[in-house]
């Protein structure tokens, strides 16, 4: 049955950021839809809040702490997710940062580092360690997060920006070389979400008044409005789909 395409009955999912906004919305559906979702930020309470509300409802979650930054942290993730599931067959690199908003110049070398270390490096690495477990059980769906900044540059967020389009790239690079291995990438560029991760945009009513004019759609995005689209890419109803780029923006850059 056409519905039975979007299923991910005996899928294991891994979601960084998903504390909270984006990453908690793309976790329930993932939930919801049959895959036994890893939760994973910064915080252990914060995922382990977010695991518990999952499996008050019958779902399989559980919360691994992890700052993606952090190697180690990294490793200790994808083992606990083999440990506790099996393997690995959906990775949603949602985990972000950007401890600057204003001009380029306000960016020193640290926060440039940071927002690279964070934003590019995580996901390449996540995405070599999950590579070969992914292989093994016939393939897999790495679904990188980036953001309209990564299509054109946003004010205030020139380094993020940066960031987010190096993740586009990255996103095509794994689709290129590791679609023999069965494995698909993707990427999804959000535009204005009303998360605690853009508050500083969306709480500024001049530059909210603003991005809502541009919007054919005439409303900034909830996080829900991005779980339609993971669910899809996570699912077999995507399989002839890799190294796509998807906007989920109100159509602000159509």
């Amino acid at each position: 049955m056409l519905k039975d395409k979007f299923l991910l009955n005996g899928k294991v999912a891994i979601i960084t950021g998903a504390s909270k906004g984006i990453g908690e919305a793309m976790a329930e559906i993932m939930a919801e839809a049959g895959a036994k979702v890893v939760v994973s930020s910064r915080k252990q309470e914060a995922v382990e809040a977010v695991a518990n509300t999952l499996t008050a409802k019958g779902y399989q979650a559980i919360g691994v702490a992890c700052n993606v930054g952090d190697a180690a942290q990294r490793q200790q993730l994808v083992e606990k997710t083999i440990a506790a599931f099996g393997g690995v067959d959906i990775l949603v690199n949602n985990a972000a940062t950007n401890p600057v908003f204003g001009p380029v110049t306000d960016t020193d070398s640290a926060a440039f580092d940071k927002i690279m270390d964070v934003n590019v490096k995580a996901p390449f690495e996540l995405g070599k360690m999950v590579l070969p477990v992914m292989q093994q059980r016939g393939g897999g769906s790495i679904i990188n997060i980036s953001s309209i900044g990564g299509l054109t540059p946003e004010p205030g967020l020139g380094i993020y920006s940066v960031s987010k389009a190096a993740l586009i790239m990255l996103t095509k690079v794994m689709a290129k070389e590791w679609g023999k291995a069965g494995v698909r990438a993707n990427v999804i560029c959000p535009g204005l979400i009303q998360t605690k991760f853009s508050e500083a945009l969306w709480k500024n009513e001049e530059i909210l008044n603003k991005s809502i004019k541009h919007l054919p759609i005439r409303r900034i995005g909830q996080p829900e409005d991005l779980a339609g689209i993971a669910l899809y890419l996570a699912s077999e109803a995507s399989a002839y789909t890799t190294g796509a780029v998807f906007s989920v923006d109100g159509g602000y850059v159509c």
